[in-house]
């Protein structure tokens, strides 16, 4: 009995083997999530990374990604892999074996006619820009959602892609103002002069607004702001910046804001 135990004990898998692989009943498919590396020059980011990978995994379901998928955003196969996906070489293959395939940008015409027939697709298809792909999923039987056309209410924030992406492009925005300016953007105070604070004005206070309100106060400038809508003051301000006001004839926001 006691050797029995000992071999059993060899050979059962590691821990983390375990972990990634919760027990399944019979007669039990997982559910295939694939994400292949996205094509568009330029396009850096991934539509899945290594921690999201380990909890998909956790949850039963099996995850296969295009090898190098990761490598422009800093991730690498080996970190995919150990957090239990599948890099596999041929975007073909992971396109074909997706049940759902997650995507940064729209596919493309030839991604399309990979994916299986019947499968769900999220992404930021811009549909109104992209009816050609609109159009070939649709002959695919493939079931779209387009991540920036989620409505955005509390319930939809953690999904809400179009505030995350501009959240960086307001932060982006700045640094490189304050990379080409000629001067500082903070004061700086010498035995030699005084450096006045650059002062930046910033037109529209939404996400990227705000954010690049944010950081430019951050990094010491006098802001002010404007924008159409005057019920956004309190927030222009809340943020460190000066609102100034555009008298405007007609309503520029509805009862929805």
């Amino acid at each position: 009995m006691l050797r029995r135990r000992r071999i059993w004990q060899c050979n059962e898998p590691p821990a983390a083997a375990r972990e990634r692989s919760p027990p399944r009943a019979a007669g039990f498919f997982p559910m295939k999530i694939a994400a292949p590396k996205e094509t568009l020059p330029g396009e850096r980011r991934v539509a899945l990374v290594p921690g999201s990978c380990k909890k998909l995994i956790q949850a039963g379901m099996e995850v296969h990604m295009e090898s190098g998928a990761g490598s422009e955003a800093f991730f690498t196969d080996a970190e995919y892999r150990d957090a239990g996906a599948q890099p596999i070489p041929d975007a073909g293959a992971v396109l074909g074996a997706g049940d759902l395939i997650l995507k940064v940008q729209p596919p493309t015409r030839s991604e399309i006619e990979r994916m299986r027939e019947g499968a769900m697709l999220l992404a930021t298809l811009m549909p109104l820009r992209n009816l050609d792909a609109v159009r070939a999923l649709a002959d695919r039987r493939i079931t779209a959602f387009s991540t920036d056309a989620i409505p955005r209410i509390t319930r939809a924030q953690a999904m809400d892609t179009l505030s995350a992406m501009a959240n960086i492009s307001g932060y982006k925005s700045v640094l490189i103002a304050a990379a080409e300016l000629p001067k500082y953007f903070p004061m700086f105070m010498t035995a030699a002069g005084t450096v006045f604070a650059a002062r930046v004005f910033v037109i529209g206070a939404g996400v990227a607004g705000l954010q690049a309100i944010a950081t430019a106060k951050r990094l010491g400038a006098n802001v002010v702001a404007t924008d159409v809508r005057p019920e956004v003051k309190e927030q222009i301000e809340s943020v460190g910046a000066k609102y100034v006001g555009v008298p405007l004839r007609e309503a520029t926001s509805s009862a929805g804001g």
